[in-house]
Formats: structure tokens, C-alpha cells, sequence
């Protein structure tokens, strides 16, 4: 009895060693397996941190690989984000607006300081216009949902007109400039390096800018699952934009070195688009979450979105046992 005893017993241990070997197998496995998808634009700080390959290095003792997708504006990469395809990415104001109406999981995990003069509606060199309030009737082209949609809004509300006062053509940036050059449209919202590229190449001319209008913040998303999953990563990613942001705004020069030719642009223009850019990834502020919700309000009642939303369901706030990069 006592030998079947200590054999039942032998057993049972061997049995909880293979279960807890191929547990810790499986979860070393899972962790060699992570693969942080990230979604950019042609402008930013993650040109730069994909360039040199800093965040690959610090993911790289956590078991994580990186995965880099380009996106021709805010709205295209989100709709990635909501369909699965990246896990985190930045954008300006409106998209996640739009992004969060359409039932995408996302979440707001950082934002950059406000950059209102990196955002214009841009007339042909030799356009009669001068004033927003001479847009009434005419063809404005702009990306929607993206972040000049509501430069848009509120400049021709500042102008006393309606949003229905204008005719909006809906393009992304490549296809935007092709109908400007054509003067198929009257107008273009744009932002950098968009903007400056059309200011130096086609002479564009600025009607109205952000500044005393909007902020301009760009925002870092994270797909609500992969944040909850790798709040871990998501700390390492910030720490990483936020020390390129704090190395470009000490260096701009040398920043506009690098970045020319990943945009293909010369540095006189590239280096527009740099310096007006805000730098510093830091948390949601409530100020911050205030005034995204006053952009929702907007849509909500230009009926352009579906719903109300609340912005503040929307924020991620890390594990109790996570430090909080810095403010």
C-alpha cells in the first residue's frame, strides 16, 4: 500500500512538472511570438524611430519583433487599426473621432503638444480668393475625417459660414494635389509635409492656418486588445518617441538631414515641416480629453458621425503596476 502510495504520488508530481514545462514553454512561445504592428504616415516621429531602429533594439529583450506599415492618412490607418491588420499608430485629432463612431476598439495612449501652423487651406498661386468667406460655393478638397476636417469646420465657422456653404471633395493627399494642380478644385486642406511641399513646389498660397483655431494634436492609438495584452510594450513605444521628439526639437538640423530623403523632399521643405511640428509624447490630460470631445460634439451635430461618443471611455490608463512614463 505505502509503495502504490509513493508511485501515485511520483506520478502526480511528474504529471504537474510536464504541465507547468509546457506552460512556461507556451508562455515563453507566446512572448518570442509578439509582433507590435505599428501604422505611420509620411511625417513624424515614427519616420524617424523607424529609421533608426532604436525601439527594435529595446523590444527585442521583451520577446517582441516590429512590423512597420505605411498609410497615406489618419483615416486609412485607423481603418487598419479597427480591421486588425497594425496595433498602434498616430494620427491627428478628427480620425480617432471617426475611427471610435465607426465601433473601432481603440484606445488614446499619448498625444504630442499642439502644432496649430502645421495644418492650412492652401489656394492656387494665382486664385482671386483672399478671404475664407469667398470659399462659400467652391470646391474644397480635404481627406475625411482626417485632421484638416476640422481646421475646415471651424475656420468657415469662424468665416460665418456653414459647412453646406462649401463643396467638399473627398481625396486623399496624392490624389488631393493632382486635382489642386489641376485646378479641378478651388481649394486644399493639408497638412505637413504635404503643406510645405506644396507652398515650395506649387507656390500655394495660405488662407487660413490652424493657429487661434485648433490645436493639431497628434495622437498615439493602440488597439484596446494588444494594450491590454502589452501594456509593457506600449511604455517601452512612448519612452522611444518621446526621447526622438525631445533629440528633434534639441537638433532640428540634423533631424532634417535624416528625414529628407525618407520623405523625398529637399531639406528646405522638410525642415519647414519639422520645426512646425509639436514634440514630446505625454499622456491624456483631461484638458486634452475636453477638447477631443468638443471635436466628437461637432461631428455629432454636422451629422457627419452616427452617435454621441465619450472620449473619456476611450483613454488608456496602464496597470496600477506600471510606472507612468512622465508628464
Amino acid at each position: 500500500m505505502r509503495t502504490n502510495t509513493l508511485r501515485r504520488g511520483l506520478v502526480a508530481l511528474l504529471a504537474a512538472a510536464i504541465s507547468f514545462g509546457a506552460l512556461t514553454q507556451a508562455q515563453a512561445q507566446s512572448k518570442q511570438d509578439t509582433t507590435l504592428r505599428i501604422g505611420y504616415q509620411k511625417y513624424g516621429t515614427l519616420v524617424l524611430l523607424k529609421a533608426r531602429g532604436t525601439l527594435e533594439k529595446q523590444l527585442a529583450g521583451q520577446g517582441v519583433r516590429v512590423q512597420w506599415t505605411e498609410f497615406p492618412g489618419g483615416p486609412q490607418l485607423l481603418e487598419g487599426l479597427n480591421v486588425g491588420s497594425i496595433d498602434f499608430g498616430v494620427t491627428g485629432e478628427t480620425p480617432p473621432v471617426f475611427a471610435q463612431a465607426a465601433g473601432a476598439d481603440l484606445l488614446y495612449v499619448a498625444h504630442e503638444p499642439p502644432a496649430p501652423s502645421g495644418e492650412a487651406i492652401l489656394l492656387p498661386k494665382d486664385s482671386p480668393i483672399r478671404s475664407v468667406k469667398e470659399l462659400k460655393g467652391k470646391k474644397v478638397a480635404l481627406n475625411k475625417g482626417s485632421n484638416v476636417h476640422y481646421l475646415l469646420v471651424r475656420a468657415l465657422e469662424e468665416a460665418g459660414l456653414a459647412y453646406g456653404d462649401i463643396q467638399p471633395v473627398y481625396l486623399p493627399p496624392a490624389d488631393a494635389r493632382a486635382a489642386f494642380e489641376r485646378g479641378s478644385v478651388d481649394a486644399w486642406v493639408i497638412w505637413d509635409p504635404f503643406q510645405a511641399a506644396a507652398e515650395a513646389q506649387l507656390q500655394a498660397r495660405t488662407l487660413r492656418d490652424g493657429q487661434g483655431l485648433v490645436s493639431n494634436h497628434q495622437f498615439y492609438l493602440a488597439a484596446r486588445p494588444f494594450a491590454e495584452r502589452h501594456p509593457e510594450v506600449l511604455r517601452t513605444l512612448i519612452e522611444e518617441i518621446r526621447d526622438i521628439g525631445v533629440w528633434v526639437e534639441a537638433n532640428p538640423d540634423e533631424a532634417t538631414a535624416q528625414v529628407a530623403p525618407l520623405l523625398g523632399l529637399s531639406a528646405d521643405i522638410t525642415r519647414k515641416a519639422v520645426i512646425r511640428q509639436g514634440y514630446g509624447a505625454r499622456p491624456i490630460s483631461p484638458e486634452v480629453v475636453r477638447a477631443q470631445q468638443a471635436i466628437a460634439d461637432t461631428f455629432t451635430e454636422l451629422k457627419l458621425i452616427p452617435r454621441t461618443l465619450s472620449v473619456r471611455d476611450v483613454i488608456w490608463t496602464p496597470p496600477k503596476n506600471l510606472a507612468q512614463y512622465p508628464e
